[in-house]
């Protein structure tokens, strides 16, 4: 089996915002789906581990900002690289507006936002599934939606080829493609820009 075929489904890209209690988060994920017209239904996929995501658990409400091709990285840096565990990330974050449903909606790098209540939801083991009533929806501008490929190819920073690194041992960040130095990557060693550990980078010999 080739698991590099599920790179060739076709995914949108969402800002994901939640509220509890004066609490405002937020979190980037690719799966959300109308799965109704009648009544106007979507489903979303969230990863437990999200702090968003038992906000959303607890709340029942959400809105999802779909990113649009005019959003840069710092967008995806934002809300998809540090945890809303212990940063605030709508603490001088200006490129917002508040939701009738009390949710954030991300202005910026966006084309439309649909707020929605959970009326079920299902144990998909490492997420969870949320089917949801759609409440409210507004569209920005025509700008076209950014893909997952489209992000890979022209929004993610390209890191350095190994080449241009000649006799050097590099340690690439398979998530952010941050890259560090170094014959050995410390064991402790967590990537600077999006947090993930030593066991997402690959050795790359120049």
């Amino acid at each position: 089996m080739n698991k590099n075929a599920m790179y060739n489904l076709t995914y949108g890209l969402f800002v994901l915002t939640a509220e509890e209690n004066s609490k405002h988060n937020g979190c980037i994920i690719n799966t959300v789906t109308q799965v109704t017209s009648q009544p106007n239904r979507i489903t979303i996929a969230v990863n437990k581990s999200n702090f968003t995501h038992d906000m959303i658990s607890r709340t029942g409400k959400f809105t999802v900002s779909i990113i649009s091709e005019k959003a840069d990285f710092e967008l995806f840096k934002h809300f998809g690289f540090q945890t809303g565990k212990d940063t605030d990330k709508f603490e001088n974050y200006s490129s917002c507006k508040k939701a009738p449903n009390g949710t954030m909606i991300v202005t910026s790098g966006t084309n439309a936002y649909i707020s929605a209540n959970v009326i079920s939801e299902m144990d998909l083991g490492s997420h969870t599934l949320f089917v949801a009533q759609v409440t409210e929806s507004e569209v920005f501008d025509d700008a076209a939606c950014a893909t997952y490929d489209y992000y890979q190819k022209n929004i993610k920073p390209k890191p350095e080829a190994a080449s241009e690194k000649k006799g050097k041992t590099v340690w690439r960040c398979t998530v952010c493609g941050y890259e560090y130095e170094g014959e050995e990557l410390p064991e402790d060693f967590i990537c600077p820009l999006c947090k993930h550990p030593a066991s997402d980078f690959e050795k790359i010999v120049g």
